[in-house]
This record gives C-alpha cells, structure tokens and sequence, in this order.
C-alpha cells in the first residue's frame, strides 16, 4: 500500500470504513446509509484547533440533527484518548480511531504520524458531495449546514429540469408532459 493516496473524488462512491468509537463501538459507512454524513479528520485530540472544530459541531447540533445531518470525527488516536475528550467537552456525536491509519489513507489524509485535517460530505446514497480542504476552524459547522442545504437545493433543481426537459411546449410555450 503506498505511502500517501488519492483523495477520494467527488460524485464518486465515499470510500468504505470500519473503526470502533470512543466506546469500541463498531461503526461502517453502510450503517449511515439513507443519512447525510460529515465525516471529518483531524490530526490529534486535546490540541486547540481540534477542540474548536468539536466544540463547534457540539453547539450546533441542534441544527443538525433538525437536518438530518450526522457527524464523524476521525483521527490515529486511541479510544480511550477520544473517549476522554468527548467526556470532557460533552460532545454528541462520537470519534472513531484510526490508529491502524487505514481509513486515512483511503481517504487521502494520512501524512506520517497525524491526519491531515480534512472534511468529506456524503449524501444519503454514500456520494461523496464535497471536500473541504481549507477548514475554517471559526465557521465550519455552519459552512457545512449551508453546503449541505445549497446541494439539496441544486438535487431539486436538476429534477425540476430534468421534468421540463420531458415537457412538450405548446401555445404561447405553456408546458404539456409528454
């Protein structure tokens, strides 16, 4: 396997993964399935970056849940590690351990000893919808919310097109199925 690989591409199937959470907990893309999923990586827990990130999902997760939204953080540290942030900054959502780095190099974010702090958007069918790179540590839950809600507003348009593209026109260009 090498060193580093490609990230996933978007429009392409998410790739597959199977870790244990805080609580050893088995968790696989296929459980996720007819759900939106926000499955981001960060390089290590208890830095003040990662807690920022975190802390942000936890204050709206009213907001995602309303939604529909779940959320996925991943890293190469241990359970008990991510067991004991999650505890202490009363987050709801859970941590999966990548300590084996698999998953990271799946999803292109594995660089030596840490993941590179990345964000992958999947769709309800496991599409991957969008890749944030450049994470905004002060807006990123909410850029998220605002990502997820313009590509549902796009589904809805191309479906609109799609049935006028199936319309006859007749007089005066009134549309009329065909």
């Amino acid at each position: 396997m090498p060193l580093f690989s490609d990230t996933p591409k978007i429009g392409q199937l998410a790739p597959d993964f199977s870790l244990e959470d805080q609580d050893g907990k088995l968790h696989s893309l296929e459980y996720y399935e007819g759900k939106k999923l926000v499955v981001y990586f960060f390089p290590k827990a208890f830095t003040p970056g990662w807690t920022k990130q975190a802390c942000g999902f936890r204050d709206e997760s009213d907001n995602y849940k309303e939604l529909g939204i779940v959320v996925l953080g991943i890293s190469f540290d241990s359970k008990s590690s991510l067991k004991a942030f999650k505890e202490k900054y009363r987050i709801s959502f859970n941590f999966l351990s990548d300590y084996r780095k698999k998953v990271g190099k799946k999803y292109g974010v594995s660089r030596f000893l840490f993941a590179s702090r990345k964000t992958f958007l999947i769709d309800e069918n496991g599409i991957l919808i969008h890749i944030i790179d450049e994470v905004n540590l002060n807006t990123h839950a909410m850029d998220i919310i605002k990502i997820f809600e313009q590509a549902e507003i796009g589904v809805k348009s191309w479906i609109y097109l799609s049935n006028i593209a199936t319309c006859e026109t007749i007089y005066h260009g009134l549309p009329v199925w065909k």
